[in-house]
């Protein structure tokens, strides 16, 4: 068995993608040279064992691979470029080998390697109980060009960059049924266990030019749609038979299918808000959206149009606390 420091140098990367990294791994701090004309995006998300993830749930290159697609999408959201990543885990005595930890590296590699990102630096703990994986990442997106949630005005459509609800399927059939589960082509376990960042997205965003509120669904479309609405001062309407493949849920309560589609969470595409012609541009732009709803003038309320009624969706996403 490896000791710390020579399992830190086991899982030191051998080179860098990014000359502006002075020294990574193998000094007390990573130093990183500032690029002129740009803003820099910091993000960070701890997953902890048994409650975002389980041995059961998720294999370990997938657990790795969503630790840092998590943040990812946090960098997607705002319009920036992903740079760099900063991993500290928090490992047990027990439960957990040297050789799985270097497989959830190994996820975390696997995708860094598509944007590229530099790993350039983190921390190795032992601890009593659960694993607990916490990654920062660092972006960069042009000078006051980055998204924010406050940008949105009434007239506005609100958008969205992918599907919602298949990761709450996902996980919901991994509970149920483990590892008996795991399927490659099943949309909705991959959902869960591999999402995708929609940097393409965030960064078409900002290379448009155009006024775009954006927000990453991770905690459910309800919760980021309402943060969209305090944040700018409107309210948002959603009109549910506009979401993508809704008819897909139909044969869950209609309860149940709002839990799994506007609460569930951790889709990690990107909902927000844009005018009906920058919509239209961004199509052209080969972006397409889905458009789901509009803004109007309100004070962060957020409003669902179902079969005829509408109402106000209180109570928000998934939360810790």
């Amino acid at each position: 068995m490896k000791n710390e420091f020579e399992w830190i140098r086991s899982i030191s990367p051998g080179f860098h993608y990014h000359k502006e990294v002075i020294t990574g791994i193998g000094d007390d701090a990573a130093v990183v040279r500032e690029k002129a004309g740009y803003d820099t995006v910091l993000a960070v998300d701890t997953m902890v064992e048994d409650v975002h993830f389980t041995k059961e749930t998720m294999p370990l290159k997938a657990i790795g691979r969503k630790a840092l697609a998590v943040n990812v999408s946090d960098l997607a959201a705002m319009g920036a470029v992903p740079l760099y990543f900063i991993v500290s885990i928090a490992v047990p005595k027990s439960g957990w080998t040297q050789e799985e930890i270097g497989e959830i590296y190994s996820g975390m590699k696997g995708l860094a390697e598509k944007y590229p990102m530099d790993l350039i630096g983190g921390d190795t703990v032992s601890i009593k109980e659960k694993l607990v994986i916490s990654v920062t990442v660092t972006g960069r997106v042009e000078k006051d060009r980055a998204l924010l949630r406050s940008s949105a005005e009434p007239g506005d459509l609100l958008f969205l960059t992918g599907k919602i609800g298949y990761a709450a399927a996902g996980l919901d059939r991994l509970l149920k049924e483990g590892k008996q589960a795991w399927d490659d082509e099943d949309p909705f376990i991959q959902a869960h266990q591999s999402p995708d960042p929609h940097v393409k997205y965030g960064r078409g965003f900002v290379e448009s030019g155009k006024r775009i509120a954006a927000n990453d669904v991770s905690d459910g479309a309800a919760h980021e749609s309402k943060e969209i609405a305090e944040a700018s001062g409107v309210d948002v309407n959603i009109e549910w038979e506009k979401l993508p493949e809704v008819d897909r849920f139909a044969f869950l309560s209609d309860e149940k299918q709002e839990e799994w589609l506007l609460r569930g969470g951790e889709d990690f595409c990107l909902i927000g808000t844009a005018s009906p012609k920058t919509c239209a541009e961004l199509e052209e732009r080969n972006l397409p959206l889905y458009i789901i709803g509009s803004v109007e003038e309100g004070k962060g309320r957020v409003w669902l149009e179902r079969s005829g009624r509408r109402s106000e969706l209180l109570g928000g996403g998934y939360t810790h606390f």
